[in-house]
């Protein structure tokens, strides 16, 4: 049984605030990811999830504002510390939320408890192996952010979706503008009929461009 309390003696936390359609959300965040890496291989499972990645405030702006259907069941992969599911959960979707590292579990779950109330919808927090997409039912939609990193990768996300993903559903991917991204979307052209917006975000004079696409399988 997850606990608040131990969360808080097991792991340095910082906090972040964030406002998606007016409503303030504050989550935690590791004060250093020192502890998270391999000494012996620094880029070994690098903690990419430690940190709130610009992709992830669009996919969570994106969620907000799409009507919400209860009969519509979200499955996020690579969930990280819990921005988009929380967010999306928030603002009234049925969301599972993904993630296969065992810290990042923690702050999603700590997230979760602390931004939403007892009365709105909460969301499944499991942990997920790509390679062995393992689900309870399927999916109206997969969701992620900054999932497209390595292209080794491409194909445990293929088996996934094609595995969680019901005929009709839709997947819904931001991606900073990487090689690794745009070549994904390039390969799975053929299978998928795929609607790309870019988004541009500003602060203290930098700006990160982000594809927001939409997947759906050719012919549904």
């Amino acid at each position: 049984m997850f606990s608040l309390e131990s969360f808080l003696e097991e792991y340095e936390t910082d906090s972040t605030d964030l406002v998606i359609r007016e409503r303030r959300f504050r989550f935690f965040v590791p004060k250093s990811i020192d502890r998270f890496l391999d000494p012996g291989d620094l880029l070994h499972d690098f903690p990419l999830w430690a940190r709130i990645w610009e992709a992830s405030i669009v996919l969570s702006h994106h969620l907000a504002e799409m009507p919400v259907d209860l009969e519509k069941r979200f499955l996020e992969i690579g969930c990280g510390m819990g921005v988009v599911g929380v967010v999306a959960s928030a603002f009234g979707h049925r969301v599972t939320m993904s993630e296969y590292n065992p810290h990042a579990l923690n702050f999603a779950r700590a997230n979760a408890r602390v931004n939403l109330a007892a009365d709105e919808p909460n969301p499944k927090i499991v942990q997920l192996d790509w390679g062995h997409p393992h689900m309870d039912g399927m999916f109206d939609y997969i969701i992620g952010s900054e999932v497209i990193y390595k292209e080794e990768d491409y194909q445990p996300i293929l088996k996934l979706i094609n595995t969680c993903l019901r005929p009709s559903g839709e997947v819904v991917l931001a991606e900073g503008l990487r090689k690794t991204s745009m070549e994904f979307f390039r390969q799975v052209s053929d299978s998928f009929n795929i609607t790309a917006r870019k988004k541009v975000l500003r602060s203290t004079g930098e700006e990160v461009r982000v594809v927001l696409a939409s997947m759906r399988a050719s012919g549904s």
